[in-house]
């Protein structure tokens, strides 16, 4: 798939995020890569990287958290277009919930 393709389907995600959420996103890039630069090799399909917002102190400045995505791996598990589109809006998700303070045990009872 193009990278534009993949980023429409990211934009797509985050808007489908409920507005009460999207109204407290704040400090945050999302971000698109082929994979990661080192270790997980295939099965990481995104990333959170920052300060959880439950965590945020406004006594301290933090930089800009971000969100990763990365296209190869999701691409490598799915089989069609439709199964990119859906893997793309739980990753989106799944990271946006590391944002808002969930961990991946209580990530994995939503």
């Amino acid at each position: 798939m193009e990278r534009k393709r993949f980023e429409q389907l990211v934009e797509e995600a985050l808007a489908q995020l409920p507005a009460g959420l999207r109204a407290k996103l704040e400090n945050i890039a999302v971000l698109v890569e082929d994979a990661p630069r080192r270790g997980h090799g295939k099965r990481l399909l995104g990333v959170f990287q920052g300060v959880p917002r439950t965590k945020k102190s406004v006594f301290e400045a933090t930089p800009p958290a971000r969100i990763i995505l990365y296209q190869k791996n999701i691409e490598a598990i799915c089989r069609s277009d439709a199964e990119i589109r859906e893997q793309v809006r739980l990753t989106v998700w799944h990271e946006f919930g590391h944002y808002f303070g969930l961990s991946e045990e209580e990530l994995q009872h939503l």
